[in-house]
């Protein structure tokens, strides 16, 4: 259907576009939250593969991969309709709502674009200080069509079939988080372990890095909820609002936990906490009230921070914990999704079963959550385990360069020269 350029409201596209420079201001926070988190002769490269990555998908997003989440009628993929960009006077299929009719199709494209930016941003935190630079860029490559662009299709496109089941995610807990924890949480298993972890001291090296990417972060993600409204309306606000509440809710509760196991509260812990509240209130943002946005947040805060510590007893490195937080508070927000909604808040949204309703949609919640889970888990370890296979492509840097660092030793430069190697 063409799109009727004289209907745009400028108000409502001014609202996408400024929400998408906060989604993209995310991704260099994700690059200093996880710079800060490594060793300081691998901060350089860490940081470096969230910009790479905009890059990447900045322009795989505009080649094809909209394309496949956003064109054709299918249920599972979308077709090339909207290749390249082409044929952006056309509503996007399946939109029949207000933000259809005043925002142009281009806006919408870019808004989208920024969530598939920092989805595999978030995963390269599984596989820090020992990921080669030449299989990492053709992975990201492979993962945003491959991956990215079926479940945004799934769950964020009218004709997607958890979207026509009635699957509710307001603003990406199942398509960023839940997606980009278990494709972590793969890339951690294809990688295997660093050498020494977990005996060997790998503490954050700069944790003023770390606060200032959760900064960064918790300032762009009122864009990546409220901003999923599409216009500045009532529901923004309350995606704002709740936004804030359950990050506050999830920062209290992670250092409260660790004041009782530990006897002292950490920065990292309250960064922590923060991200868990971030990632858990995504997909509830737009629909629950104030209550719900608080237990969303204690929820998450406890559940992650007792989560993140598995990973030493299962002998799994996920280095920066993107399976501890994104996946297990992808998972928590999105099933609380069906426990605390309310019509109050979104009229387009059924109540929840805390809220009146019944447990139709908690059960359809958990369904999409396994679903988009596994097929992101067991795709992304296909790609990764045919990408180690291949002579020039294999996943791993050699011992050597994992000890020198991968600053040095992938990019010939050193963020600190207390860091330079001897001699070079």
């Amino acid at each position: 259907m063409p799109f009727d350029f004289s209907t745009v409201d400028s108000g409502a596209t001014a609202w996408v576009l400024a929400s998408s420079a906060l989604v993209l201001f995310m991704t260099p926070g994700v690059a200093f939250l996880y710079g800060g988190m490594v060793r300081a002769k691998n901060v350089l490269n860490t940081m470096l593969q969230s910009f790479t990555v905009m890059a990447l998908v900045g322009v795989t997003w505009v080649s094809v991969s909209y394309s496949l989440a956003f064109g054709g009628a299918g249920e599972v993929i979308g077709g090339l309709h909207f290749a390249g960009l082409a044929n952006m006077d056309e509503i996007v299929p399946g939109f029949t709502g207000e933000a259809a009719q005043v925002i142009p199709p281009i806006a919408f494209a870019m808004f989208q674009m920024m969530f598939a930016i920092i989805t595999p941003a978030l995963i390269t935190g599984s596989a820090v200080e020992r990921w080669r630079y030449g299989a990492f860029v053709p992975f990201i490559i492979l993962w945003s069509i491959m991956v990215y662009a079926p479940v945004a299709h799934w769950v964020f496109s009218p004709d997607g079939w958890a979207f026509k089941l009635g699957a509710l995610d307001f603003a990406g807990g199942t398509v960023v988080h839940c997606n980009a924890g278990a494709a972590g949480l793969a890339i951690a298993i294809v990688l295997g372990r660093r050498t020494g972890w977990p005996r060997a001291h790998m503490a954050p090296h700069n944790v003023p890095f770390i606060l200032l990417g959760v900064a960064m972060l918790w300032f762009g993600w009122f864009g990546f909820n409220a901003g999923s409204a599409l216009k500045a309306d009532a529901v923004a606000v309350w995606a704002f609002v709740n936004t804030n509440t359950a990050t506050g809710a999830a920062l209290l509760t992670w250092v409260l936990v660790e004041r009782i196991r530990y006897g002292k509260p950490t920065a990292l812990g309250a960064a922590s906490g923060a991200v868990a509240g971030l990632v858990a209130i995504t997909p509830a943002a737009g629909y629950v009230d104030a209550r719900g946005a608080l237990a969303i947040g204690l929820l998450a805060g406890l559940g992650c921070c007792l989560a993140v510590p598995l990973k030493s007893r299962l002998k799994l490195d996920d280095s920066l914990d993107v399976a501890g937080l994104h996946l297990v508070g992808g998972v928590i927000g999105s099933v609380c999704v069906g426990l605390f909604a309310t019509g109050a808040t979104n009229p387009a949204a059924p109540d929840g079963l805390l809220y009146g309703g019944d447990a139709h949609q908690l059960v359809l919640q958990v369904a999409v959550v396994a679903a988009v889970t596994a097929y992101s888990f067991f795709v992304t370890y296909f790609i990764a385990l045919v990408l180690d296979k291949l002579p020039s492509r294999r996943n791993r840097v050699s011992s050597q360069d994992e000890a020198v660092g991968l600053d040095f030793a992938l990019h010939g430069e050193t963020a600190y020269e207390t860091h330079r190697p001897t001699g070079a």
